[in-house]
C-alpha cells in the first residue's frame, strides 16, 4: 500500500512513472515499491534450480496503517525462511532497531449544562486539564526510566497530537476527547505501556465529580524492534554495504517477522525523507547498486 496523495500538488501524474533528472517520480517509487523490482531483477538472475534454499518475496497488505498482512502472516505462524530483508527506504544502510508506535485516543465524559452555573453540569474540559498533566509528568517518567544510545531521540515520546471538545461558549462541555502518539523503545512492550497509561489515569477523578474516562488504542500498534549488533546478517550487510548498522523512527513489519522466527533487518533503496509527500521519487543512482546488494544476498543464502 501507499499513503494517499494530492495529485494537483505533484508536477507529473503521481500514478504513472515519469523519469525526469535521473529520478524516478511516481506514488510509492521511493516507498517502497522501487525495492519490489530491485528485488525481482536481483532474483530473475537465478534459476529456482540453482536455490539451495527457499527465496520468497512477499508484499503484506496495510503497512501503512494497521498492519494487517505482517498480523495475519504473524497469525498463520508459516514457516518462511532463516533470514529476511525488509525493503524499507534507508538510502541501502542496514537498519538493526525502530521504536514502536502506539496512538491512543483518551475520552473524558462530563455533563454539559448552562455555563451560568457550573453546579447543572460536569465540565470534561477541566478533566482533561488533568489529563494532561498526568501524560505530560508520565512523558517526564518514560524519559528518565528507558534510553536506547541507537538512537538520535534516544527516549521514548509521548506527543499530544489533537484535541477536541465542547460545542458552544455557553454551554458546559460534556466531552473531550484528546489523541496521543507513543513511540516506545525495544525492551518496553506495547501492554506494559498500556498498563501504565491506565494506572495514571483511570483513578484522577472522584466519583462524585461527575467525570468518566475511557482510553482506547486507535490501532493495536506496532511493537518495538531490534536484532543484535552481533547477529550473522547484521555483520554480513554492514560489511557488504560498508555501512554501520543504524536505528530509524519509523515502523516497520519486523518485530512480525521477529516474531515467526526470522532475523530480520531494514535495507532498501531511496530515502525516508522522498517519502509521503508530492513528487516522490526513487534516484536511478540507487536501482544498479540495489539490485547488486540483492543479487549478493540471493547467493549467499540461497544458493549456498
Amino acid at each position: 500500500d501507499t499513503v494517499p496523495c494530492n495529485p494537483e500538488l505533484w508536477h507529473s501524474d503521481p500514478f504513472c512513472a515519469t523519469l525526469r533528472d535521473d529520478r524516478l517520480y511516481g506514488l510509492g517509487s521511493c516507498d517502497m515499491k522501487g525495492f519490489f523490482a530491485i528485488a525481482l531483477e536481483a532474483a530473475s538472475r537465478f534459476k529456482a534450480k540453482d536455490l539451495k534454499e527457499p527465496l520468497i518475496l512477499i508484499g503484506t497488505a496495510d503497512e501503512e496503517s494497521s498492519m494487517s498482512g505482517a498480523r495475519q502472516l504473524l497469525a498463520s505462524s508459516r514457516q518462511l525462511g532463516r533470514k529476511a530483508v525488509i525493503g524499507e527506504p534507508t538510502g541501502l544502510q542496514p537498519i538493526r532497531v525502530h521504536k514502536g508506535v502506539m496512538m491512543e485516543a483518551i475520552r473524558v465524559k462530563g455533563r454539559a449544562g448552562h455555563s451560568s452555573d457550573p453546579s447543572l453540569g460536569a465540565n470534561a474540559i477541566l478533566g482533561m486539564h488533568q489529563v494532561i498533566s498526568a501524560l505530560i509528568a508520565l512523558q517526564e517518567e518514560l524519559k528518565a526510566r528507558y534510553r536506547h544510545p541507537a538512537f538520535k531521540v534516544d527516549y521514548p515520546t509521548l506527543n499530544l497530537g489533537a484535541i477536541h471538545g465542547g460545542d458552544n461558549p455557553n454551554r458546559i462541555c460534556g466531552h473531550c476527547e484528546t489523541l496521543i502518539d507513543i513511540r516506545p523503545l525495544p525492551g518496553m512492550s506495547i501492554e506494559t505501556v498500556q498498563a501504565l497509561l491506565e494506572e495514571r489515569l483511570s483513578g484522577l477523578f472522584s466519583k462524585d465529580s461527575g467525570l468518566g474516562i475511557e482510553i482506547l488504542p486507535l490501532f493495536p500498534g506496532v511493537p518495538p524492534f531490534e536484532t543484535p549488533a552481533e547477529a550473522e546478517l547484521t555483520r554480513y550487510l554492514e560489511s557488504a554495504t560498508g555501512k554501520s548498522a543504524g536505528a530509524v523512527a519509523f515502523g516497520t513489519e519486523g518485530p512480525f517477522f521477529s516474531a515467526l522466527g526470522l532475523e530480520t533487518l531494514i535495507l532498501g533503496p531511496g530515502s525516508i525523507d522522498q517519502a509521503h509527500q508530492p513528487d516522490e521519487f526513487l534516484s536511478l543512482s540507487d536501482i544498479a547498486p540495489g539490485i547488486s546488494l540483492f543479487e549478493n544476498l540471493i547467493g549467499r543464502y540461497c544458493r549456498a
